[in-house]
Protein backbone atom coordinates (compact mmCIF):
# COMPACT_ATOMS: atom_id res chain seq x y z
CA UNK A 1 0.00 0.00 0.00
CA UNK A 2 1.18 3.51 -0.68
CA UNK A 3 2.08 6.13 1.87
CA UNK A 4 -0.68 7.99 3.62
CA UNK A 5 -1.45 11.59 2.77
CA UNK A 6 1.07 13.79 4.66
CA UNK A 7 -1.66 15.72 6.46
CA UNK A 8 -3.81 12.69 7.31
CA UNK A 9 -5.01 12.44 10.91
CA UNK A 10 -2.68 10.03 12.74
CA UNK A 11 -4.04 6.49 12.65
CA UNK A 12 -6.49 7.09 9.80
CA UNK A 13 -5.26 5.80 6.42
CA UNK A 14 -5.89 8.37 3.69
CA UNK A 15 -3.98 8.12 0.44
CA UNK A 16 -4.31 7.24 -3.25
CA UNK A 17 -3.99 3.50 -2.56
CA UNK A 18 -6.10 3.56 0.62
CA UNK A 19 -9.66 3.25 -0.77
CA UNK A 20 -12.62 3.83 1.57
CA UNK A 21 -16.09 2.32 1.71
CA UNK A 22 -18.66 5.12 1.81
CA UNK A 23 -21.59 5.29 4.24
CA UNK A 24 -24.39 3.41 2.44
CA UNK A 25 -27.85 3.61 3.96
CA UNK A 26 -29.25 0.09 4.17
CA UNK A 27 -26.05 -1.59 3.04
CA UNK A 28 -22.87 -0.79 4.99
CA UNK A 29 -23.60 -2.97 8.01
CA UNK A 30 -20.91 -4.94 9.82
CA UNK A 31 -20.85 -8.05 7.56
CA UNK A 32 -20.59 -5.94 4.40
CA UNK A 33 -17.90 -3.74 5.93
CA UNK A 34 -15.86 -6.79 6.92
CA UNK A 35 -16.25 -8.26 3.43
CA UNK A 36 -15.03 -5.02 1.87
CA UNK A 37 -12.06 -4.92 4.24
CA UNK A 38 -11.10 -8.47 3.32
CA UNK A 39 -11.24 -7.44 -0.34
CA UNK A 40 -9.09 -4.34 0.04
CA UNK A 41 -10.93 -1.46 1.74
CA UNK A 42 -8.63 0.49 4.08
CA UNK A 43 -11.38 2.34 5.98
CA UNK A 44 -15.11 1.70 6.22
CA UNK A 45 -18.00 3.91 7.29
CA UNK A 46 -21.22 3.01 9.05
CA UNK A 47 -24.64 3.71 7.69
CA UNK A 48 -26.04 7.15 8.49
CA UNK A 49 -26.91 7.33 12.19
CA UNK A 50 -29.34 9.89 13.62
CA UNK A 51 -27.60 11.85 16.37
CA UNK A 52 -30.91 12.73 17.99
CA UNK A 53 -32.10 9.13 17.84
CA UNK A 54 -28.88 7.97 19.46
CA UNK A 55 -29.06 10.51 22.28
CA UNK A 56 -32.78 10.10 23.01
CA UNK A 57 -32.52 6.33 22.79
CA UNK A 58 -30.05 6.05 25.66
CA UNK A 59 -31.28 3.65 28.35
CA UNK A 60 -34.09 2.20 26.25
CA UNK A 61 -34.39 -1.54 25.71
CA UNK A 62 -34.52 -1.15 21.94
CA UNK A 63 -31.17 -1.78 20.30
CA UNK A 64 -32.10 -0.34 16.91
CA UNK A 65 -29.27 2.18 16.97
CA UNK A 66 -26.77 -0.47 17.99
CA UNK A 67 -27.90 -2.59 15.06
CA UNK A 68 -27.54 0.39 12.74
CA UNK A 69 -24.01 0.91 14.00
CA UNK A 70 -23.69 -2.85 13.48
CA UNK A 71 -21.16 -3.62 16.19
CA UNK A 72 -22.50 -7.01 17.22
CA UNK A 73 -20.13 -9.74 18.38
CA UNK A 74 -20.12 -13.10 16.57
CA UNK A 75 -23.07 -15.26 17.51
CA UNK A 76 -22.67 -18.08 20.03
CA UNK A 77 -22.67 -20.92 19.18
CA UNK A 78 -21.03 -20.27 15.80
CA UNK A 79 -23.19 -21.13 12.81
CA UNK A 80 -22.19 -23.70 10.21
CA UNK A 81 -21.89 -22.39 6.68
CA UNK A 82 -20.22 -23.32 3.42
CA UNK A 83 -17.31 -20.91 3.69
CA UNK A 84 -14.00 -20.62 5.47
CA UNK A 85 -14.07 -20.25 9.24
CA UNK A 86 -14.23 -16.69 10.51
CA UNK A 87 -10.99 -15.41 12.08
CA UNK A 88 -12.79 -13.10 14.50
CA UNK A 89 -12.81 -12.97 18.29
CA UNK A 90 -15.48 -14.65 20.36
CA UNK A 91 -18.51 -12.96 21.90
CA UNK A 92 -17.92 -9.84 23.92
CA UNK A 93 -19.65 -6.55 24.74
CA UNK A 94 -22.02 -5.52 21.99
CA UNK A 95 -21.36 -1.81 22.03
CA UNK A 96 -17.66 -1.22 21.27
CA UNK A 97 -16.40 -1.61 17.69
CA UNK A 98 -15.45 -5.13 16.59
CA UNK A 99 -11.65 -5.26 16.45
CA UNK A 100 -11.29 -6.28 12.77
CA UNK A 101 -13.64 -3.46 11.75
CA UNK A 102 -11.16 -0.68 12.40
CA UNK A 103 -10.45 2.03 11.59
CA UNK A 104 -14.17 2.69 11.44
CA UNK A 105 -15.83 6.05 10.75
CA UNK A 106 -19.31 6.61 12.21
CA UNK A 107 -21.41 8.89 10.04
CA UNK A 108 -23.89 11.04 11.94
CA UNK A 109 -26.62 13.30 10.66
CA UNK A 110 -28.57 16.00 12.44
CA UNK A 111 -29.13 19.74 12.44
CA UNK A 112 -28.77 20.56 16.14
CA UNK A 113 -25.28 21.15 17.48
CA UNK A 114 -26.23 20.02 20.97
CA UNK A 115 -27.39 16.59 19.80
CA UNK A 116 -24.49 16.16 17.40
CA UNK A 117 -21.95 16.94 20.10
CA UNK A 118 -23.65 14.71 22.67
CA UNK A 119 -23.89 11.83 20.20
CA UNK A 120 -20.15 12.01 19.58
CA UNK A 121 -19.47 12.06 23.33
CA UNK A 122 -21.59 8.93 23.79
CA UNK A 123 -19.78 7.15 20.99
CA UNK A 124 -16.33 8.18 22.20
CA UNK A 125 -17.22 6.64 25.56
CA UNK A 126 -18.11 3.43 23.71
CA UNK A 127 -14.73 3.28 22.02
CA UNK A 128 -15.35 4.96 18.67
CA UNK A 129 -12.64 7.32 17.45
CA UNK A 130 -13.59 8.69 14.01
CA UNK A 131 -16.70 10.48 12.83
CA UNK A 132 -18.23 11.97 9.71
CA UNK A 133 -20.98 14.56 9.43
CA UNK A 134 -23.39 14.11 6.54
CA UNK A 135 -23.91 17.44 4.80
CA UNK A 136 -24.84 15.97 1.43
CA UNK A 137 -27.79 13.58 1.74
CA UNK A 138 -30.63 14.71 -0.52
CA UNK A 139 -33.31 12.30 0.76
CA UNK A 140 -36.40 14.50 1.37
CA UNK A 141 -37.11 13.40 4.95
CA UNK A 142 -33.49 14.13 5.90
CA UNK A 143 -33.47 17.52 4.19
CA UNK A 144 -36.82 18.50 5.76
CA UNK A 145 -35.28 18.02 9.19
CA UNK A 146 -32.59 20.57 8.34
CA UNK A 147 -29.98 17.81 8.10
CA UNK A 148 -27.94 16.45 5.22
CA UNK A 149 -27.82 18.71 2.17
CA UNK A 150 -30.01 21.30 3.93
CA UNK A 151 -26.97 22.26 5.98
CA UNK A 152 -25.35 23.63 2.84
CA UNK A 153 -27.91 26.44 2.96
CA UNK A 154 -27.13 27.34 6.57
CA UNK A 155 -23.33 27.53 6.80
CA UNK A 156 -23.37 29.18 10.23
CA UNK A 157 -25.28 26.25 11.70
CA UNK A 158 -23.09 23.81 9.79
CA UNK A 159 -20.02 25.32 11.44
CA UNK A 160 -21.72 25.26 14.86
CA UNK A 161 -22.42 21.55 14.37
CA UNK A 162 -18.82 21.00 13.31
CA UNK A 163 -17.48 22.78 16.37
CA UNK A 164 -19.72 20.71 18.67
CA UNK A 165 -18.59 17.44 17.10
CA UNK A 166 -14.93 18.40 17.09
CA UNK A 167 -15.18 19.58 20.68
CA UNK A 168 -16.37 16.13 21.69
CA UNK A 169 -14.12 14.04 19.43
CA UNK A 170 -10.98 16.15 19.24
CA UNK A 171 -9.45 18.16 16.42
CA UNK A 172 -8.88 16.16 13.26
CA UNK A 173 -11.20 13.30 14.23
CA UNK A 174 -14.25 14.46 12.28
CA UNK A 175 -14.69 14.65 8.52
CA UNK A 176 -17.46 16.31 6.53
CA UNK A 177 -19.18 14.95 3.43
CA UNK A 178 -20.42 17.68 1.11
CA UNK A 179 -22.13 18.33 -2.18
CA UNK A 180 -21.54 21.38 -4.38
CA UNK A 181 -24.68 23.16 -3.20
CA UNK A 182 -28.43 22.91 -3.41
CA UNK A 183 -28.66 23.46 -7.16
CA UNK A 184 -26.66 24.75 -10.11
CA UNK A 185 -25.60 28.35 -9.57
CA UNK A 186 -25.57 27.97 -5.79
CA UNK A 187 -22.05 26.64 -5.27
CA UNK A 188 -21.34 26.92 -1.56
CA UNK A 189 -18.90 24.09 -0.99
CA UNK A 190 -15.66 26.08 -1.23
CA UNK A 191 -16.33 28.75 1.43
CA UNK A 192 -18.06 26.22 3.69
CA UNK A 193 -15.16 23.78 3.35
CA UNK A 194 -12.71 26.50 4.32
CA UNK A 195 -14.68 27.27 7.48
CA UNK A 196 -14.89 23.58 8.37
CA UNK A 197 -11.15 23.23 7.93
CA UNK A 198 -10.56 26.26 10.17
CA UNK A 199 -12.82 24.65 12.80
CA UNK A 200 -10.52 21.62 12.91
CA UNK A 201 -11.88 19.14 10.35
CA UNK A 202 -9.61 16.17 9.73
CA UNK A 203 -10.66 15.58 6.13
CA UNK A 204 -13.33 16.50 3.59
CA UNK A 205 -15.26 14.34 1.14
CA UNK A 206 -16.94 15.85 -1.91
CA UNK A 207 -19.59 14.20 -4.04
CA UNK A 208 -19.50 16.73 -6.89
CA UNK A 209 -23.18 16.93 -7.69
CA UNK A 210 -25.83 19.37 -6.53
CA UNK A 211 -28.33 18.13 -3.97
CA UNK A 212 -31.26 18.48 -6.37
CA UNK A 213 -29.48 16.27 -8.89
CA UNK A 214 -29.56 13.37 -6.44
CA UNK A 215 -27.82 10.76 -8.63
CA UNK A 216 -28.85 12.02 -12.06
CA UNK A 217 -26.41 13.36 -14.61
CA UNK A 218 -22.72 12.86 -13.98
CA UNK A 219 -20.41 13.77 -11.12
CA UNK A 220 -18.37 16.89 -11.95
CA UNK A 221 -14.91 15.71 -10.95
CA UNK A 222 -13.43 18.98 -12.25
CA UNK A 223 -15.19 20.76 -9.38
CA UNK A 224 -13.07 18.84 -6.88
CA UNK A 225 -9.80 20.43 -8.07
CA UNK A 226 -10.35 23.89 -6.54
CA UNK A 227 -11.28 22.28 -3.22
CA UNK A 228 -8.06 20.28 -3.27
CA UNK A 229 -6.12 23.43 -4.16
CA UNK A 230 -7.47 25.47 -1.24
CA UNK A 231 -7.31 22.73 1.40
CA UNK A 232 -4.44 21.89 3.72
CA UNK A 233 -6.30 18.75 4.85
CA UNK A 234 -7.02 15.64 2.74
CA UNK A 235 -9.90 15.74 0.28
CA UNK A 236 -11.64 12.49 -0.70
CA UNK A 237 -13.56 12.21 -3.96
CA UNK A 238 -16.83 10.29 -4.28
CA UNK A 239 -19.47 9.96 -6.97
CA UNK A 240 -19.68 7.82 -10.14
CA UNK A 241 -16.90 5.47 -9.02
CA UNK A 242 -18.39 2.34 -10.56
CA UNK A 243 -15.21 0.56 -11.67
CA UNK A 244 -11.55 0.41 -10.59
CA UNK A 245 -10.61 2.56 -13.58
CA UNK A 246 -13.15 5.19 -12.50
CA UNK A 247 -11.25 5.50 -9.23
CA UNK A 248 -7.90 5.89 -10.98
CA UNK A 249 -9.35 8.48 -13.37
CA UNK A 250 -10.94 10.42 -10.52
CA UNK A 251 -7.59 10.71 -8.74
CA UNK A 252 -5.91 11.91 -11.94
CA UNK A 253 -8.61 14.48 -12.71
CA UNK A 254 -9.09 15.86 -9.21
CA UNK A 255 -5.74 15.49 -7.45
CA UNK A 256 -7.72 14.21 -4.45
CA UNK A 257 -5.96 12.45 -1.60
CA UNK A 258 -8.12 9.34 -1.96
CA UNK A 259 -11.31 7.77 -3.26
CA UNK A 260 -14.50 6.66 -1.52
CA UNK A 261 -16.40 3.90 -3.31
CA UNK A 262 -20.16 3.73 -2.83
CA UNK A 263 -22.43 2.29 -5.52
CA UNK A 264 -19.51 0.54 -7.20
CA UNK A 265 -18.86 -1.44 -4.02
CA UNK A 266 -22.51 -2.45 -3.71
CA UNK A 267 -22.17 -4.36 -6.98
CA UNK A 268 -18.58 -5.50 -6.51
CA UNK A 269 -16.94 -5.54 -3.07
CA UNK A 270 -13.71 -6.64 -4.79
CA UNK A 271 -13.48 -3.17 -6.34
CA UNK A 272 -11.14 -2.00 -3.57
CA UNK A 273 -8.41 -4.53 -4.25
CA UNK A 274 -8.90 -4.25 -8.01
CA UNK A 275 -8.54 -0.48 -7.79
CA UNK A 276 -5.30 -0.76 -5.83
CA UNK A 277 -3.93 -3.33 -8.28
CA UNK A 278 -4.76 -1.04 -11.19
CA UNK A 279 -3.27 2.01 -9.50
CA UNK A 280 -0.04 0.29 -8.44
CA UNK A 281 0.54 -2.35 -11.12
CA UNK A 282 -1.43 -0.93 -14.02
CA UNK A 283 -3.89 -3.82 -14.27
CA UNK A 284 -6.79 -5.22 -12.28
CA UNK A 285 -8.16 -8.74 -11.91
CA UNK A 286 -11.59 -8.04 -13.39
CA UNK A 287 -10.46 -7.74 -17.00
CA UNK A 288 -12.44 -6.65 -20.07
CA UNK A 289 -14.76 -4.46 -18.07
CA UNK A 290 -16.06 -7.29 -15.89
CA UNK A 291 -16.58 -6.69 -12.19
CA UNK A 292 -15.35 -10.11 -11.08
CA UNK A 293 -12.27 -11.83 -12.50
CA UNK A 294 -14.16 -15.09 -13.06
CA UNK A 295 -17.02 -17.19 -11.77
CA UNK A 296 -14.99 -18.53 -8.86
CA UNK A 297 -14.29 -14.99 -7.63
CA UNK A 298 -17.99 -14.20 -7.88
CA UNK A 299 -18.94 -17.36 -6.00
CA UNK A 300 -16.41 -16.64 -3.26
CA UNK A 301 -17.79 -13.13 -2.78
CA UNK A 302 -21.36 -14.35 -2.44
CA UNK A 303 -20.60 -17.24 -0.12
CA UNK A 304 -18.22 -15.22 2.00
CA UNK A 305 -20.78 -12.47 2.43
CA UNK A 306 -23.39 -15.05 3.42
CA UNK A 307 -20.98 -16.57 5.95
CA UNK A 308 -20.32 -13.18 7.52
CA UNK A 309 -24.01 -12.38 7.77
CA UNK A 310 -24.71 -15.76 9.34
CA UNK A 311 -21.92 -15.27 11.86
CA UNK A 312 -22.84 -11.76 12.94
CA UNK A 313 -26.45 -10.93 12.11
CA UNK A 314 -29.11 -11.09 14.85
CA UNK A 315 -31.19 -14.24 14.31
CA UNK A 316 -34.47 -12.35 14.31
CA UNK A 317 -37.41 -13.63 12.26
CA UNK A 318 -39.94 -11.56 10.36
CA UNK A 319 -43.66 -12.33 10.29
CA UNK A 320 -43.11 -14.96 7.62
CA UNK A 321 -40.48 -16.69 9.75
CA UNK A 322 -37.53 -15.63 7.59
CA UNK A 323 -34.29 -14.53 9.25
CA UNK A 324 -33.43 -10.84 8.93
CA UNK A 325 -29.93 -11.74 7.78
CA UNK A 326 -31.25 -13.92 4.97
CA UNK A 327 -33.51 -11.11 3.80
CA UNK A 328 -30.50 -8.81 3.76
CA UNK A 329 -28.46 -11.31 1.73
CA UNK A 330 -31.30 -11.63 -0.77
CA UNK A 331 -30.90 -7.92 -1.59
CA UNK A 332 -27.20 -8.29 -2.37
CA UNK A 333 -27.07 -11.40 -4.56
CA UNK A 334 -28.93 -9.90 -7.56
CA UNK A 335 -26.40 -7.05 -7.62
CA UNK A 336 -23.45 -9.41 -7.54
CA UNK A 337 -24.69 -11.60 -10.41
CA UNK A 338 -25.94 -8.78 -12.61
CA UNK A 339 -23.41 -9.63 -15.35
CA UNK A 340 -24.21 -13.35 -15.44
CA UNK A 341 -26.32 -14.87 -18.19
CA UNK A 342 -28.44 -16.59 -15.53
CA UNK A 343 -28.96 -13.49 -13.39
CA UNK A 344 -32.69 -13.25 -14.06
CA UNK A 345 -33.24 -16.87 -13.09
CA UNK A 346 -31.28 -16.49 -9.86
CA UNK A 347 -32.97 -13.23 -8.95
CA UNK A 348 -36.42 -14.78 -9.24
CA UNK A 349 -35.45 -17.92 -7.36
CA UNK A 350 -33.73 -15.93 -4.62
CA UNK A 351 -36.98 -14.15 -3.81
CA UNK A 352 -38.44 -17.50 -2.76
CA UNK A 353 -35.55 -18.60 -0.53
CA UNK A 354 -36.88 -18.90 3.01
CA UNK A 355 -33.93 -20.67 4.65
CA UNK A 356 -30.15 -20.53 4.45
CA UNK A 357 -30.10 -24.15 3.32
CA UNK A 358 -32.39 -23.29 0.42
CA UNK A 359 -30.05 -20.48 -0.56
CA UNK A 360 -27.02 -22.76 -0.35
CA UNK A 361 -28.75 -25.32 -2.57
CA UNK A 362 -29.78 -22.64 -5.05
CA UNK A 363 -26.22 -21.31 -5.27
CA UNK A 364 -24.85 -24.85 -5.67
CA UNK A 365 -27.16 -25.37 -8.63
CA UNK A 366 -26.46 -21.95 -10.12
CA UNK A 367 -22.67 -22.26 -10.03
CA UNK A 368 -22.79 -25.85 -11.34
CA UNK A 369 -24.41 -24.68 -14.58
CA UNK A 370 -21.81 -23.19 -16.91
CA UNK A 371 -24.45 -21.51 -19.05
CA UNK A 372 -25.47 -19.37 -16.06
CA UNK A 373 -21.98 -18.05 -15.52
CA UNK A 374 -21.01 -16.40 -18.78
CA UNK A 375 -19.94 -12.94 -17.70
CA UNK A 376 -20.89 -9.94 -19.79
CA UNK A 377 -18.94 -6.65 -19.63
CA UNK A 378 -20.19 -4.43 -16.84
CA UNK A 379 -21.82 -1.08 -17.39
CA UNK A 380 -22.38 1.91 -15.18
CA UNK A 381 -26.17 1.79 -15.27
CA UNK A 382 -26.54 1.87 -11.52
CA UNK A 383 -28.43 5.12 -11.07
CA UNK A 384 -31.15 4.94 -8.47
CA UNK A 385 -29.01 3.18 -5.89
CA UNK A 386 -28.57 5.30 -2.80
CA UNK A 387 -25.45 6.47 -1.12
CA UNK A 388 -24.69 9.68 0.71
Amino acid sequence: MGAAHPSSPPGLPIGPSRPWLAPLAGYSDLPFRLLCRELGASVTCTEMVSAKGLVLGQGKKSNATNELLATWPPLEPPVRCRAASLPYPGPGPSLPPVAPDTPLVVQLFGAEASFMGEAVRILVDRGYAWFDCNMGCSVPKVVKSGSGAAMLQDPDNAVAVAEAMLGAAGKGRVGFKLRLGREAGEDVYLPLAKRLEEAGAGWLTLHPRYARQKFTGTADWDAVRPLVAQSAIPVMVSGDLFTPSDGVKALAVTGAAGVMFARGAMHNPAIFGQFTELLVAGKASGGRGQRFADASALEYCIRRHAALIRAFYPQRLNRQGVEAGLLKMRTFVPRYVKECAGARYLRRAMANCLTWRAMDDLLDDFFARAENLELAPSDAAMCGDSDT
